[in-house]
């Protein structure tokens, strides 16, 4: 049994961990809708600067964790297409909290499981036994009845939700098989801290040129009310923070443990978004939702006897 110091510890850990996830998400919401900062792009740039600065601070300075060296071109290349996907993943799931209450978004980004499988499969032909299938039937079937029932539905919103919960799925599996042998591996942190810059390469001529004058208005934004700057700063420090407690939490729990945390953090997020925003939801919505949830929880039980049968 474990000290009460280090029950205090992970049970501070994964408040923190909860805050900061709901947190961004929300925040994310509130300045893409309801602030009217509308330049999705220019605020995962944001992101991805903050990720790449304290990231660095917290690896090269604090030693969080053992600086892990990129060893050659190839590994590097590799990095740089995770790094690509990624920030594509967040962009697109950015794009489309200004279009979608939360709640939808949420009940859409569930169901990872189900693109996670469909990608090993094609990418490494690695099958599933049949129940992991089976379950994956509720988890779309949840989504398909939650987008009917969605009284606040918007086509491109969830086409770009659907598109970023993919490409998060995708990166997953891409990381396994690019960065599969020894030498290669990364620890979560590190890879953030190397993928981190890559998408700021990427995003920053994106925000210029799709875009507009993003920089020049949000400089006028700042002079007229110096909120906008506080939001951007905090915004983007509570994105870094979701990423290192993440790791944290998968460190010092089970992989079990965070699995349950993080069904019930969708959950979480959706009630708050909803007690905030006032987004109306309908009957049929929250029960496709509640569907899906059933559906990722009976998923990784599958996963899970399917590793004890082999």
């Amino acid at each position: 049994m474990p000290p009460i110091s280090g029950k205090l510890f992970t049970v501070s850990l994964i408040s923190f961990w909860y805050a900061s996830n709901i947190g961004v998400l929300l925040l994310n919401k509130y300045l893409l809708s309801n602030y009217g900062f509308k330049y999705p792009i220019f605020l995962t740039l944001c992101h991805m600067m903050a990720c790449s600065m304290l990231s660095y601070i917290a690896i090269s300075w604090m030693k969080v964790v053992p600086l892990q060296t990129v060893r050659s071109r190839v590994q590097f290349v590799k990095i740089s297409s995770l790094g690509l996907i990624f920030c594509l993943s967040v962009v697109g799931g950015n794009i489309s909290l200004r279009y979608l209450p939360v709640s939808f978004n949420q009940a859409i980004g569930a169901t990872t499981p189900f693109f996670t499988a469909v990608f090993a499969y094609l990418m490494t032909l690695k099958r599933e036994g049949w129940l992991t299938y089976m379950a994956l039937v509720p988890v779309v079937t949840g989504v398909m009845i939650a987008s009917g029932g969605e009284p606040s539905f918007h086509l491109f919103g969830f086409i770009m939700c659907i598109s970023a919960t993919a490409a998060r799925a995708l990166k997953t599996v891409l990381q396994g098989v690019l960065l599969s042998s020894e030498g290669e591996q990364l620890n979560s942190m590190n890879l953030l801290m190397y993928m981190a810059p890559v998408a700021v390469a990427f995003l920053l001529p994106a925000s210029i040129i799709m875009e507009e004058d993003v920089l020049g208005i949000t400089i006028q934004l700042a002079r007229e009310d110096s909120t906008i700057v506080w939001l951007l700063i905090f915004n983007s420090t509570l994105a870094y923070f979701v990423n290192l407690t993440n790791f944290l939490v998968t460190k010092h729990t089970s992989a079990l443990t965070l699995q349950v945390l993080g069904n019930a953090k969708g959950a979480v997020a959706v009630v708050i978004s909803i007690l905030i925003f006032r987004n109306p939801v309908s009957v049929t919505g929250m029960l496709g939702y509640s569907l899906t949830v059933i559906g990722v929880i009976l998923y990784g039980e599958a996963k899970k006897r399917s590793k004890r049968d082999t």
